[in-house]
């Protein structure tokens, strides 16, 4: 062989390598799962309420599927089982405070756990979610006690104050972030003058960073995902007042979006798919979809689309090309919204505003009123394949997400969960 013909396949070999490397990078983008098993943390292991099992039920019976029990005695709030193994953790306040309790598989209580006072401001009840990692488990109050416990007797391990240590007013409606584990790192967003966004050594509770504040902005109700994209792992949340992005690695602020309304309240957390982030706030920005792009010098974000939807508490769910949510005010029901374009593909009226979870080409929606239903997301058409009620007393405010596991479905309305078969029948 030449030299020419050398330095040629050479060249050649090259540009392959680095479009293998190009294509296993955009291989690997998307949501960055938790290591652990089950169901660990807020909205799955991706914490983007897609569930992978299979062998559901396609469609249910007039009176819903078999119910397999129901626990009371849970106290008031809105936050979601997390599962692990044979385990389940969730939270609830009480007059004496908030407890996160474990449970087992067949609903025994094993132990009860304090975790600072209770809410008894407007809305009263527990707001967040635990997060297990390695044995314990991480939970953040209303007040901004960040707490770790060994999950297998309860035991404190460790408690800070997040707003204290950062000198940040607490909100209207109390924190309500379900914290992030990152590795060895637990990831807050405490607003207020000192740090947007900060992470915690997950041993002892020591700050590791902060992110630099957003002039004059606070926290909100949302609570962070974990993506790659564009060879960068990047933390995603919302404050007050804005969207942003942050470097997991290191904590510098990359980008941030307008996001504000009246009431500075932003509850939704963040969607990523295909490269978008989805902010959604009601009475201001309302649905918008920003593209990242990756820069010499980190991530860009730019506007992709807007629309009129004004999701609160139910978030959304990105399943291939479409984005499902419900509506607040404007459409208090169920959409279809094309994710490239940000177009309406279909409408479910069968069901007011609520939060979903995907399985197995269904959608898992509990609504506000108590209502149940299964639906048919294929194509990005919606089609209810069954619906009943939890029979509530009270209405307009079952805002607590759905879990889906082991072909098992959990609901939650303050102090009872429910937890019902939802596999294939034989």
């Amino acid at each position: 062989m030449t030299g020419s013909s050398l330095r040629i396949n050479m060249l050649v070999t090259a540009i392959c390598a680095m479009s293998l490397i190009s294509v296993a990078a955009v291989a690997t983008d998307g949501p960055i799962a938790s290591p652990e098993p089950d169901w660990p943390q807020w909205r799955g292991r991706l914490r983007n309420g897609i569930s992978d099992e299979t062998g559901l039920g396609q469609r249910w019976p007039a009176e819903g599927p078999k119910q397999i029990w129901k626990i009371d005695g849970l106290g008031t709030g809105w936050s979601s089982p997390v599962l692990v193994g044979e385990r389940l953790y969730i939270t609830g306040d009480f007059e004496d405070g908030l407890y996160l309790l474990a449970y087992d598989l067949n609903g025994k209580l094993l132990w009860r756990a304090k975790n600072g006072s209770a809410w008894t401001g407007s809305y009263p009840g527990s707001r967040s979610s635990c997060t297990f990692s390695q044995g314990r488990l991480y939970h953040l109050n209303a007040h901004g006690r960040l707490a770790c416990f060994d999950a297998a007797t309860g035991q404190e391990v460790w408690a800070i104050d997040v707003l204290q240590r950062f000198g940040s007013p607490n909100i209207t409606w109390g924190l309500s972030e379900s914290v992030l584990v990152d590795g060895t790192h637990v990831i807050a967003t405490p607003g207020g003058p000192k740090a947007l966004m900060a992470a915690f050594d997950a041993r002892d509770g020591h700050t590791v960073w902060a992110t630099e504040t957003l002039a004059g902005d606070a926290t909100s109700y949302s609570s962070p995902i974990l993506i790659q994209h564009g060879g960068r792992r990047l933390l995603i949340n919302c404050s007050a007042s804005h969207g942003f992005g942050v470097d997991a690695d290191g904590g510098r602020l990359m980008w941030s979006v307008p996001l504000k309304n009246q009431y500075f309240v932003n509850a939704s957390s963040p969607v990523f798919a295909a490269g978008r982030v989805f902010f959604v706030t009601p009475y201001g920005e309302e649905g918008r979809a920003y593209r990242l792009d990756a820069t010499a010098a980190g991530i860009d974000a730019q506007q992709a689309w807007k629309n009129s939807l004004d999701t609160v508490t139910g978030g959304a769910v990105v399943v291939g090309d479409t984005l499902f949510a419900a509506g607040y005010r404007k459409s208090k029901w169920w959409l279809a919204v094309d994710f490239a374009t940000g177009q309406v593909r279909s409408e479910l009226k069968e069901l007011t505003t609520g939060a979903a979870i995907y399985a197995d080409k269904r959608l898992y929606c509990l609504d506000e009123q108590g209502n149940v239903g299964l639906v048919s997301a294929d194509d990005g058409r919606l089609e209810l394949a069954g619906r009943f009620s939890l029979g509530l007393e009270r209405a307009r405010d079952a805002w607590a997400h759905p879990v889906l596991l082991r072909g098992r479905l959990y609901l939650r309305y303050h102090d009872s969960l429910w937890c019902f078969d939802v596999r294939q029948p034989n």
